[in-house]
């Protein structure tokens, strides 16, 4: 049924067709080349030559009459495969824990120029597929998240680096591969949205950055195999998303002859069935063709696709030749081609690295007296640090996982190895314990005043078996008794730092509730500089910068996913990772986008709207590194016409009909580091559908930005958000459909740590409108239509109501909770206010968790006058400064607020003789007649600048002048998950 449903839709859409894009001229170059090319030619060239029966792990014949080379095809994602002298780079995971575009072009550049000098043609990686949905999946290491988009953006970035290298690369596993056990019969039964949103979103973003192949996977996908199923090969990738490169199947994952090449794949590998000689293409192919099972036409287009692919990248021209670096092919490691690319390696290694707990100052270490280094993944494996087949061993440091997707170390830096160095210059006394017993263990802690623990989970690919996995993770536990590890060392009373190699989500709570475990470094899977990328984490050469790209759980149980024993429905449809825990209501232990540059950040969480409530992960206590402000939120639509409804039909290129990826808005904020020493923020934009569009995840990322700052810097962020990133897949219409209605957005530094909220709103009718309204204390400004607290005088009076305005040094505005309170005609709003001058209503205590005036508008620096006229003018018979520098605006009180007791003094704006409140405290100022309203300054957008109050008529509180405070009551009860949350 869905076949014939897309077969419909797609007499709708513009067809795809050959040099699409900017692929005109590669296909130019094949056409003209195919033309001098024999059936056995065209035959060779689609047809692997056979397991081990060249210089690659993949090899078709060269064709001499257009001096095409004899292909080479080589793993992979993470360095080039057997090769010996070439760069062990971290994993995806790694790359992608750093949020770091520029490290993950930077990484995909050095793995493609290491691969072009050895003359290796297609790379086989990166990986989309497992997206990892699974916890427990053996490859998802080699990718990069269970977020679409992050991996989309991951995918795309080392993509653009490979190919700008010269070598081709090919994107895989398509699709649905998401677990190693029975990952050649199972399969994957995924719904048409879900297979969209989620698991072919990262593949669209690969073909639209000009993917030249992508590879099908093992597994079966809705009842059919993936390398013969013609929906997927060529409804979605070829016909949908314009793909122009060619697909080849994974290794011996082709089960037909026909089949296959009729439903879209192109090349067969290794061609023969790992060694034993029988090719389902080859003969059998030219066969096929001559009875007309194949038409003649698809073996073209096969061919064509593949000399597209080599023209693309330039591979026509002075292109390096294969040198014999394969065991079989009698070589010895081949040539150094690693350049300085130990530096990107520590790069990624370092910034990947997520500092998850820190109490007690524990980091950056300060030139301690004595550590005890314990666990074996302090150490390389005794045996060297390859003499594991393809790694299919936990024995040492954790720096890759197993399998096929693995590299030679050229060389392993050691976290004891890299420690001892410092330590050395510190003059740190060191002791050891390179087991996992934990008696030797606790003996060591007590020798030292501080002990580091290093413990491990290793995963991989199914033909290989380590410690009774094969390849997925029998549990969510570390290995080798890692907690009880961790519980004898901490048991001594010893500061104990753990240290994490993990392919993926571990349940950290037997580690994290000791009260000796003062820190938790989570390092993932690092690669050669592993030692090295610590070290300057542990002592503070760099503060640590690096998010989880996934949810740690506090119980396995709570990801709704597993492997399965059969087949898999994929019942959690669009519900995984940090999703999953939204929709269901649990809180994890550390949430998707986690990180800490310092055990706290400078916490302004936003409860602007019921739905978009956060609940902490963990309480939070300020320690050491740095801390980053969030302010000025501001949305911007770049278009006056952007209308709800289907995509328009516009011409295909690859990745899908290109206005899907026009940008429609732009979302822009400013970030400040609040701290002392220099560090890099990670903002992350979330996204919440309208109500109009069908069941949603609860926020989904759609862009993020990494900033540096060094102290008391500020830097601003732009985010823009697509077409494609606002819509949902509408599978009876087969299109992509932007939904009516008011979307939510959310910034912050993770997927529950928000720090600033808007809106936009996207009509079906008319203009559509960008809406900043964030909520957020410390340096923001805003506006709505009621007070938060109800208007009753807080207990405390004006003593917290003291704090200069930035603007206005002789006038207070507000203070820490305390909102200084002005106020025109009524406390309820007028159809059309005019006024003439403003009264000082009182200063309230406000609150983050429930505003006073939720609404804000951002234009430091503040004074009465600026937020006076700014409210007014938006249609608000209220107005509100706090914290020297904030505004708020409404018409009414709202949440039962009190005067403050203290008389108003911690409320204290933009000029000296101006007082701005405190820290969540308002000054709320009240006018005697109405303004004339400004509906174009409710977004600050349209506006070029505020309107001014005369400073003679204006009621504003001087400095040191006494008022009524005002504290309001809660707004509601914390649910007891926020208790917890924040207890």
């Amino acid at each position: 049924m869905q076949s014939l449903i897309y077969l419909a839709a797609l007499a709708a859409v513009a067809v795809a067709a050959p040099g699409d894009g900017d692929w005109a001229s590669a296909y130019s170059k094949a056409t003209s080349a195919l033309a001098r090319l024999s059936q056995s030619d065209k035959i060779s060239m689609v047809t692997g030559q056979g397991w081990m029966k060249g210089p690659c792990v993949g090899n078709t014949a060269a064709v001499a009459s257009i001096g095409y080379p004899q292909l080479c095809l080589q793993d992979s994602p993470l360095g080039v495969r057997y090769a010996q002298q070439v760069t062990a780079f971290p994993a995806g995971v790694q790359v992608a824990s750093t949020w770091d575009t520029s490290l993950m072009y930077a990484r995909g550049y050095a793995l493609g120029s290491e691969a072009k000098a050895l003359g290796v043609h297609v790379q086989l990686g990166p990986v989309a597929g497992p997206l990892g949905k699974i916890p427990t999946g053996g490859r998802n290491w080699e990718g990069f998240s269970p977020d679409p988009y992050l991996t989309g953006i991951a995918m795309a970035n080392t993509i653009n680096g490979m190919q700008a290298a010269g070598v081709q690369a090919c994107a895989k596993h398509l699709i649905g591969n998401e677990q190693e056990n029975n990952r050649a019969s199972m399969s994957s039964n995924i719904d048409d949205r879900t297979n969209h949103e989620l698991y072919l979103w990262p593949f669209a973003d690969a073909v639209k950055a000009n993917v030249t192949s992508i590879m099908c996977s093992y597994n079966r996908l809705n009842g059919t195999y993936a390398c013969e199923n013609q929906q997927v090969l060529q409804g979605l990738l070829k016909d949908e998303l314009d793909f122009q490169g060619y697909v080849i199947s994974d290794w011996t994952a082709q089960h037909t002859t026909s089949g296959s090449a009729n439903a879209g794949m192109d090349m067969s590998m290794p061609g023969d069935n790992f060694g034993d000689n029988n090719f389902l293409w080859g003969g059998n192919l030219a066969n096929a063709i001559s009875s007309g099972q194949v038409p003649q036409s698809r073996l073209d287009d096969m061919v064509k696709r593949i000399l597209a692919g080599w023209f693309f990248v330039g591979q026509d021209s002075g292109y390096p030749q294969v040198t014999g670096w394969t065991s079989w092919n009698g070589g010895g490691g081949g040539p150094n081609v690693q350049g300085d690319h130990k530096n990107v390696a520590r790069a990624i290694a370092r910034d990947g690295i997520v500092l998850l707990k820190n109490t007690n100052n524990a980091l950056p270490l300060k030139k301690p007296s004595s550590l005890a280094i314990i666990g074996q993944d302090a150490i390389v494996n005794p045996q060297g640090s390859n003499s594991c087949s393809d790694r299919a061993c936990d024995t040492g440091t954790l720096a890759m996982g197993w399998g096929s997707g693995t590299a030679e170390f050229p060389y392993l830096i050691a976290p004891l190895d890299a420690i001892k160095a410092r330590a050395a210059s510190d003059g740190t006394t060191i002791t050891t314990s390179t087991t996992d017993d934990t008696a030797s263990g606790a003996t060591a802690a007590q020798a030292a005043s501080t002990a580091i623990v290093f413990i491990n989970s290793d995963s991989g690919e199914n033909y290989l078996t380590v410690e009774g996995a094969a390849g997925d993770r029998l549990n969510l536990d570390p290995w080798h008794n890692g907690n009880g590890l961790v519980a004898a060392v901490a048991a001594t009373g010893k500061p104990t730092i753990v240290v994490i190699h993990s392919v993926g989500p571990l349940i950290l709570e037997p580690i994290v509730s000791l009260s000796n475990v003062v820190a938790v470094i989570w390092a993932g899977i690092p690669g050669q500089e592993s030692g090295n990328g610590l070290v300057d984490v542990l002592y503070g050469t760099v503060s640590p910068n690096g998010k989880l790209p996934y949810t740690i759980a506090k119980a396995a149980g709570d990801y709704g996913t597993g492997i399965a024993s059969g087949d898999d429905n994929y019942g959690e449809g669009l519900f995984v990772d940090y999703r999953h825990f939204d929709m269901a209501g649990i809180t994890p232990r550390y949430e998707f986008g986690f990180g800490l540059c310092k055990s706290a950040f400078l916490s302004f969480f936003v409860l602007s709207s019921p739905e978009l409530n956060r609940t902490p992960a963990l309480a939070y206590t300020p320690q050491a590194y740095t801390t980053f402000a969030y302010t000025s939120l501001l949305t911007a639509p770049l278009s006056s016409s952007i209308i709800a409804g289907p995509t328009p039909a516009t011409p295909l290129a690859p990745g899908g009909p290109s206005s899907l990826y026009t940008p429609l808005y732009t979302v822009s904020l400013t970030i400040t580091n609040t701290g002392s020493v220099a560090g890099s923020e990670i903002a992350q934009l979330y996204i919440t559908l309208p109500s109009s569009a069908p069941s949603s995840p609860r926020r989904q990322l759609r862009s993020f930005s990494k900033l540096s700052l060094a102290p008391g810097a500020p830097g601003t962020v732009s985010f823009q958000l697509r077409r494609k990133d606002l819509s949902y897949w509408d599978v009876g219409a087969q299109r992509w459909v932007l939904p009516a209605g008011t979307f939510a957005l959310s910034v912050g530094a993770s997927s529950r740590d928000i720090r600033l909220t808007g809106s936009l709103v996207v009509s079906s009718t008319g203009v559509s409108t960008g809406i900043s309204s964030t909520s957020v204390s410390s340096t923001s400004e805003g506006c709505d239509n009621a007070f938060n607290n109800n208007g009753s005088p807080a207990p405390d009076g004006n003593a917290q109501c003291t704090m200069t305005c930035s603007g206005a040094p002789t006038e207070t505005c507000g203070g820490p909770n305390r909102l200084d309170v002005y106020s025109y005609g009524s406390a309820t709003a007028t159809a059309s206010p005019v006024a003439t001058s403003w009264n000082l209503r009182g200063c309230y205590t406000d609150n983050i968790y429930a505003r006073t005036l939720p609404n804000v508008i951002t234009s430091p620096p503040m004074t009465v006058e600026k937020c006076t006229a700014a409210c007014a003018a938006a249609g608000y018979v209220l107005a509100g400064v706090e914290y020297a520098n904030e505004c708020y605006c409404g018409n009414t009180l709202l949440n039962g607020g009190a005067l403050a007791p203290d008389e108003n003094a911690q409320c204290s704006c933009g000029h000296d003789d101006e007082s701005d409140g405190n820290d969540n405290e308002s000054q709320i100022m009240l006018a005697l007649q109405a303004m004339e309203q400004n509906p174009k300054l409710r977004s600050m957008q349209a506006a070029p600048k505020v309107y001014s109050v005369s400073h003679a008529t204006l009621g504003r509180r001087r400095r040191g002048q006494k008022a009524r405070c005002d504290i309001p009551a809660n707004s509601r009860k914390l649910t007891d998950l926020e208790e917890t949350a924040i207890a």
